[in-house]
């Protein structure tokens, strides 16, 4: 554990070397883990900085300590709906004078946004390196600058109140937020980040603006600046733009209210359409910084952290539930330790509810061992140096230490993880997991009529049926977000990770080796390796009758080995803290994986060992088929996955590579198969000739090439990935609805085959259109006139389909509450229309570019980053060299081409229309 440790402190790249002397104006603090502390002397701005050459990018965050706990009755989401309108414009930047917050970062490159949580509100920037002052200056305006017009709130309200629509549609999500109401009477963390529907829809101008007022002030903050910048310019330009702002008027409230003594166990029921049961039991515990928060950490492990776990032998394996969590709430105040299980088909509330508080007992009663709570640190520590990769992510690591209370406890937590003894975690189960303590809430699913799908040739536009007129124990950050359509196309910059932004094809190694295509990439950051790979097993080779056939395979690999079973193999990775994952898409078996570079030959031989040898146990498969049955079953209660299976059925043809079977048939289909037909696919799909293998960070080389060597020794087989016959062309649009009762907001998805491969030369012109339209940049049309000016839904965003083997398909997606549906129809086919008709600008097209190219540059920032875009090069047909060649095809882009593609590909009056939801009633 001491090495895991050196390689946590490692992985940081810091390379901060102490100045003698401190900037003018700014106080030293101190020095730790390689970040420096300073206070701005004439406001007590608290300043992190941490030198990170490793990429041509870096962080800007401004954490404010205010959150939902500092919200009452009346004001509930005031803080979330601030952060949204903090984007609206302050004194000096905003879109009446041309200088709109998104827009600035959006053509430089910059990924901007925000989160509000219980304890803080967080804004930041991710941008190459030399726009640093920019970030300073548009955060040191709207600190104190901030218009807060009534004529902004009234549209960002709606966002704001569609995403909490969108939230109440899970119901899983819908039973945490009753437990944690009934488990706080009188503490602030009783109500949900978001707020209550009534107040985000009534809290006043006025209101907001007392609040922005109270809170809003350097004394209240810390700024943190990660990555690729020297710090005496950085504190420079630090004090320049936020050393004239006073510091708070006032003392800044501290929220004193105390929850009260529970004196017996709480219960609630959620009952609502849906399709998997849920049961949570929360118990009280402390908070983030108290000395009991490391052996809580380390008793939710134990419970739920892998294969290993005690909940997954006694819920999932047993098929009593599809997922089971244990996780304690890391926040200032006294929190809530939650256990969770997503109930199987046939299982019992009572069932899972009692196998929780069983399982929790025995830890109470008979303690835990020394391998479960080694294995269980170790992962935890692993985890925090996989979250350490990138500037980005270590910034969010420090922005919740600060929320807590103490920024160093990104440090110190660790060693205080090595310390937590099996006596200790016996002790915190004995202490806090207390009947008395506990809420209990259940999901209970209702019956309702089978979700009907009705389709008729319309005009595109026209709706039949009603008139015309988008890991933590609760809900994650209530974020300003990059909505539907978000995914950027993963490509190709100076390559993040390689320091001074050194171009990448130069320093991969790129070999076969027992016939997989292998390609390796060491960066400069210390001890973590990411993997991606593809098998070419995925839904296109299912056979004929049956669709399940791919993804039960891909399920087997993960269940033991003909060397030993499941749970052996998943003590070996989770004692190194390793990650492998495998999951199917319509053409390959993907695989993912992250471990710490000790430990590469041990995951490789795993690998390989899965790979060629699972055990196809009979039980197993029984298990599995349950388990995926289960899975799918909760992804039913999904509006968007709903919208896009019926989307992708109804523009692409019956046996196209991207189109899914029928929700029912794909059911049906699990039920039928047979293990023998899943080692025949295995047999004939499961072989070298289609795989793929990238391997990204702390590389070594030599131990790559001898263990893929060894391990792979004699593997044959396999298929290469097939082209796709191109779906035809629509003839007519028409719209069709899948109405899902008990949802409070609709997904919409409108569009049609693209008729291209990613690699077809009309591919990239109508990706840089689709990005100007709505790739998920706050600057793109539907976004910035939708979402931003009209205020109808929180998300929309348009996508081109990026097979490399088979024609996508060209959306736009959405959603918008039931009664905003018709008016958020009308504008998103105006805009459409609009797009088809005119094409892009000639200063969106320069713009864009811009904003494509540094994105780019932003995102190949991690080992993940570069990994993905390295193994989608090679799924495409290329070569690692198409990474650093992107911009420059980009650049090449001229306004006819891009236009010239809209007008050939796009067609709006042959467009389906889908919307899944509680659908209006017609008037």
């Amino acid at each position: 554990m001491k090495r895991l440790l050196r390689c946590l402190l490692l992985s940081t790249l810091c390379l901060w070397s102490v100045r003698a002397a401190t900037p003018a104006g700014f106080t030293h603090v101190k020095n730790l883990g390689g970040i420096a502390e300073y206070r701005l002397t004439g406001n007590d701005l608290n300043v992190l900085l941490l030198e990170d050459h490793s990429a041509p990018v870096l962080t800007f965050m401004v954490t404010y300590r205010v959150g939902s706990r500092n919200e009452v009755t009346g004001t509930t989401g005031a803080t979330h709906l601030l952060e949204h309108l903090m984007f609206k414009g302050s004194k000096n930047f905003h879109p009446g004078i041309g200088k709109g917050f998104d827009t600035l970062m959006d053509r430089i490159g910059g990924i901007n946004n925000a989160t509000t949580w219980l304890d803080r509100t967080n804004y930041y920037e991710n941008l190459p390196s030399q726009h640093l002052e920019l970030a300073v200056q548009l955060e040191a305006d709207r600190m104190r600058g901030l218009l807060l017009r009534e004529e902004d709130r009234q549209p960002e309200m709606t966002v704001v109140r569609n995403e909490f629509e969108r939230g109440e549609n899970d119901p899983s999500e819908a039973l945490d937020k009753e437990v944690s109401a009934a488990a706080y009477l009188a503490h602030p963390y009783h109500h949900p980040t978001i707020g209550w529907r009534s107040d985000i829809e009534k809290v006043s101008i006025e209101k907001l603006r007392e609040f922005y007022d109270t809170f809003y002030w350097p004394d209240n903050a810390t700024v943190t600046v990660i990555g690729d910048f020297q710090p005496a310019a950085a504190l420079a330009l630090i004090g320049k733009y936020f050393g004239a702002i006073p510091r708070a008027p006032k003392p800044i409230p501290q929220v004193y209210t105390e929850e009260p003594a529970q004196t017996g166990p709480r219960r609630v029921v959620v009952k609502r359409p849906g399709e998997v049961g849920v049961v949570q039991i929360g118990f009280k515990a402390p908070g983030a910084l108290h000395a009991d928060h490391p052996a809580l950490d380390v008793l939710a492990a134990v419970l739920s952290d892998g294969k290993t776990s005690r909940l997954y032998r006694a819920l999932i394996d047993p098929n009593l539930a599809i997922n089971a969590d244990a996780a304690k709430g890391f926040f200032r105040d006294n929190t809530l330790f939650n256990v969770t299980a997503l109930l199987a088909p046939g299982a019992t509330h009572a069932q899972a509810e009692q196998t929780l508080l069983a399982e929790i007992a025995k830890v109470q009663r008979d303690g835990v061992a020394p391998a479960e709570v080694e294995r269980a640190i170790n992962k935890l520590l692993a985890g925090h140096a996989y979250r350490r990769d990138g500037s980005f992510a270590i910034a969010g690591q420090l922005n919740e230490a600060i929320a807590v209370g103490d920024w160093t406890y990104y440090h110190t937590l660790l060693e205080k993880l090595k310390t937590v003894t099996p006596a200790d975690v016996q002790r915190v189960a004995q202490t806090y997991c207390i009947e008395d303590q506990s809420t209990t809430g259940w999901f209970i699913p209702q019956a309702e009529a089978p979700a009907k799908a009705t389709s008729s040739i319309l005009r595109a536009g026209e709706i039949s049926g009603h008139a015309r007129g988008p890991h933590y124990y609760r809900r994650p950050d209530e974020a300003r977000g990059r909505p539907q359509g978000a995914a950027l196309q993963q490509s190709a910059t100076p390559a993040g990770g390689l320091g001074g932004g050194a171009a990448i094809a130069p320093n991969v190694r790129r070999r076969s080796l027992a016939g997989i295509d292998v390609v390796t990439l060491k960066t400069s950051i210390k001890e973590v390796v990411t993997l991606r790979g593809i098998v070419g097993a995925g839904d296109v080779f299912n056979p004929p009758g049956n669709s399940a056939i791919a993804d039960l395979a891909a399920g087997m690999i993960d269940k033991g080995t003909v060397q030993q079973d499941k749970f052996a193999v998943a003590a070996q990775l989770e004692q190194a803290g390793a990650t492998l994952g495998f999951g199917t898409d319509s053409h390959a078996l993907n695989i993912q994986g992250k471990c710490l570079r000790r430990d590469l030959p041990l995951v490789l031989g795993l690998l390989a060992e899965q790979l060629r040898t699972p055990r196809f146990d009979a039980e197993e498969f029984a298990k599995l088929k349950k388990q995926i049955a289960g899975r799918f079953k909760r992804q039913l209660e999904d509006t968007g996955f709903r919208a896009e299976g019926a989307f992708a059925r109804a523009v692409f043809p019956t046996g196209h590579p991207n189109r899914p079977p029928a929700d029912d048939r794909y059911l049906a289909d699990l039920e039928a198969a047979t293990l023998d037909q899943v080692k025949a696919f295995h047999a004939a799909h499961y072989g070298p000739a289609a795989a793929r293998l990238v391997l990204v960070g702390d590389v070594d080389d030599a131990a790559i090439d001898r263990t893929l060597t060894e391990r792979f020794a004699g593997w044959t087989g396999g298929r290469v990935l097939p082209a796709a016959t191109p779906a035809p062309t629509l003839t007519a649009g028409r719209t069709e609805k899948v109405e899902m009762p008990g949802k409070t907001s609709v997904s919409l998805v409108i569009g049609q085959p693209s008729g291209l491969r990613a690699r077809d030369a009309g591919y990239q012109p109508l990706h840089f259109a689709t990005a100007v339209l709505g790739s998920g940049f706050f600057s793109a049309r539907l976004l910035d006139i939708i979402r931003n000016q009209e205020g109808l839904t929180y998300g929309i965003g348009a996508q081109l389909g990026a097979d490399a083997h088979a024609d996508g398909s060209w959306s736009i997606q959405a959603t918008f509450s039931p009664e905003l549906l018709d008016q958020g129809l009308a504008s998103t086919l105006r805009e459409l229309r609009r797009f088809h008709a005119q094409g892009v600008t000639a200063d969106e097209l320069a713009n864009f570019k811009v904003t494509l190219t540094g994105t780019h540059q932003v995102t190949l920032a991690t080992t993940g980053g570069v990994a993905s875009a390295l193994l989608n090069a090679l799924r495409r047909g290329y070569g690692p060299e198409w990474v650093d060649d992107y911009p420059r095809q980009l650049q090449a882009l001229t306004l006819t081409e891009v236009n010239a593609a809209i007008k050939q590909r796009l067609d709006p009056d042959r467009m389906v229309t889908v919307l899944a939801g509680t659908l209006p009633v017609a008037k």
